[in-house]
């Protein structure tokens, strides 16, 4: 069965083109730098690589762009859509709706739809993925894995806000969590990379994903039982453009104080504040590059970046009540030995000690960049949210 995944996150597309069972990747790319002046475009398969700069305004021409690549007839991998039997589509938030992978019907798009004010960043992105690739490939089944599904297994006592009760049973306004498609491969791998190299089945990890969005899980045994996201994908860590935590009484402020509508206050903490509000730059390359060359205000940023994460580390390392190793994954994650010497440094009492040396290796393979005597393991673990979804969509359709 070939299925092909689409995960459009808030300003890229990954893509990639699986055989199933066999987890056999026919070809792969993405989109980056989405609504800049230029986005980057890959597309790798077996006998062809392919990159180009050039100005993508938006998601769905983006996917149009893809789809012509893949049926291209010099370097394409398929000659029809017929070819095509299933479309697995990465959707942020399934509210308290979906907690499963489901395929999608109209009554599933208007529920997606109905969502757009908790995750405007992803579920727009989402849907029109959705609604493009249900134009080009008509005759394959429409399936979405939900990024909230994996952190159902959240107890109460951590996904309850402290709000009037009825607010959870009636409006369903609780902590959700996302990423969960790449919180739950990078930790499988995690255990079982763990499990190989001596360590007790039970286990204490925290899984850092960071990219123009970031989050961290907490996982015990295998099961998610704090996340640093929330009702929407917009506190916890300093993203791309989004603020991370603030403190609520500043949302007054602006508003009662200062005369911002609630609108603009929306759109600063989603698109113009986090790194972006910080050095005027939302791609983390040209924020260290600017560091770099000197410039404060980027230096400060990676430096608050840093902190917050080294916050969160501290806190689930007391949930967990100990720690056996940390993951860094997605694409800041995996590639910025900067933000990860940042976190790593001085962080002793929690028992994690960075190999300056491995630290600036890149592979494509899992990565142990902590020193021998590091009691807590370092990890890079190269996320594959494409083979977690292809494994549930083919999960779903052949059962």
């Amino acid at each position: 069965m070939k299925i092909i995944i689409i995960n459009s996150g808030s300003s890229s597309i990954k893509y990639q083109l699986i055989e199933m069972p066999a987890n056999e990747v026919i070809c792969s790319g993405m989109i980056d730098r989405i609504g800049l002046e230029i986005s980057n475009l890959t597309f790798v398969s077996a006998s062809n690589k392919i990159e180009e700069s050039l100005p993508i305004a938006d998601h769905k021409i983006g996917l149009e762009k893809i789809a012509r690549l893949l049926m291209d007839e010099e370097f394409g991998v398929i000659t029809s859509t017929e070819e095509i039997e299933a479309v697995g589509h990465r959707v942020v938030h399934g509210g308290s709706t979906f907690s499963n992978t489901v395929v999608i019907t109209e009554e599933v798009k208007e529920k997606i739809r109905q969502l757009f004010d908790l995750a405007p960043l992803h579920n727009p992105a989402n849907l029109e993925g959705i609604i493009v690739a249900s134009e080009i490939f008509k005759n394959a089944q429409q399936v979405a894995v939900f990024d909230t599904a994996f952190h159902q297994t959240i107890p109460v006592i951590a996904h309850k806000y402290a709000l009037p009760n009825y607010l959870l049973t009636e409006n369903k306004i609780r902590l959700y969590g996302f990423h969960g498609t790449s919180h739950k491969y990078v930790s499988e791998n995690a255990i079982h990379y763990l499990t190989q190299n001596s360590f007790s089945k039970e286990s204490k990890i925290i899984t850092i994903h960071l990219g123009n969005g970031c989050s961290m899980t907490a996982i015990k045994n295998g099961k998610s039982v704090d996340h640093t996201l929330g009702f929407g994908p917009m506190n916890g860590l300093i993203m791309g453009t989004r603020s991370g935590d603030v403190d609520q009484s500043i949302i007054f402020y602006l508003v009662n104080t200062l005369g911002y509508s609630l609108e603009a206050v929306n759109t600063m903490l989603q698109k113009q504040s986090g790194m972006l509000g910080l050095t005027g730059f939302s791609d983390l390359r040209d924020i260290e590059e600017q560091a770099e060359n000197g410039n404060v205000d980027c230096q400060l940023a990676l430096a608050m970046n840093a902190y917050r994460i080294k916050k969160y580390i501290g806190s689930y390392s007391a949930v967990l009540n100990g720690l056996d190793a940390i993951i860094f994954t997605a694409g800041i994650g995996e590639n910025s030995s900067y933000i990860r010497k940042l976190v790593c440094t001085d962080m002793d009492y929690f028992g994690i000690e960075l190999d300056l040396d491995k630290n600036e290796l890149r592979s494509k393979e899992i990565r142990e960049i902590s020193t021998a005597e590091s009691k807590t393991k370092v990890l890079v673990i190269p996320t594959n949210e494409e083979i977690e979804i292809a494994n549930q969509v083919f999960e779903l359709l052949v059962k």
